[in-house]
């Protein structure tokens, strides 16, 4: 039996709610870098999230144009799924978009309070927008029980 998660399952979960973890490749011999995220994705579409325009995330990210990102589900029957390809664009943070993102994860009225305690960070930040390509994925939850 397998516990991989079919592709309108895996792509379900990875729209849902729920903090990602990036990686991308180390410079100068470290280990790859692994940083939470907050992120947006639509079925069939792109995964999108912020960072510093001049991050050590961002910079890997212009000179690979390849990231990971992986999503999970701590409570059980835990399920995971680990997204892989390349970055299609960096560009400047759309404030309504960054208003979107911090909606999604704060809710509406703690959205706004973090918007303007954020504001001058936001001048220094970029989005990022990753095609998956390749998919890795369990949900435990099959086993049954």
């Amino acid at each position: 039996m397998s516990l991989a998660m079919t592709r309108e399952e895996r792509e379900v979960f990875l729209a849902g709610l729920h903090v990602g973890v990036v990686s991308v490749p180390g410079e100068d011999g470290r280990a790859p870098l692994a940083v939470p995220i907050w992120y947006r994705y639509e079925p069939g579409g792109l995964l999108s999230f912020f960072t510093g325009g001049e991050s050590r995330k961002a910079r890997a990210l212009r000179e690979t144009g390849r990231c990971t990102v992986c999503v999970q589900d701590e409570a059980p029957p835990y399920k995971y799924t680990t997204v892989e390809g390349p970055v299609v664009a960096i560009d400047p943070v759309d404030e309504e978009e960054r208003r979107r993102m911090a909606a999604r994860y704060l809710g509406a009225a703690t959205a706004d309070a973090y918007i303007a305690a954020t504001a001058e960070q936001a001048q220094h930040e970029v989005t990022v927008r990753m095609r998956p390509e390749h998919w890795l994925s369990a949900d435990y939850s099959k086993l049954g029980g």
